[in-house]
């Protein structure tokens, strides 16, 4: 089992993007994070992480599906 929160820089390199893709994730809300400490660093839980992930592939899917139903 892995860590239960995540950095910014490990969404990054799961999501293979870049630093700005992965802030402005969490930045709009679109990945659900919060922010912890005196510096106020971005922690992102991995199942919300996971939760995401499954999100964008059920997105994925429906826009797949739209594109052959017009077909």
């Amino acid at each position: 089992m892995g860590p239960r929160f995540l950095t910014l820089a490990d969404v990054q390199e799961q999501l293979n993007v870049s630093a700005a893709q992965a802030y402005a994730l969490v930045r709009t809300g679109e990945l659900k994070a919060m922010k912890i400490g005196g510096r106020g660093e971005w922690r992102v839980a991995a199942d919300d992480l996971d939760a995401y992930i499954n999100r964008m592939y059920a997105q994925t899917r429906e826009q797949i599906d739209q594109t052959h139903e017009r077909t």
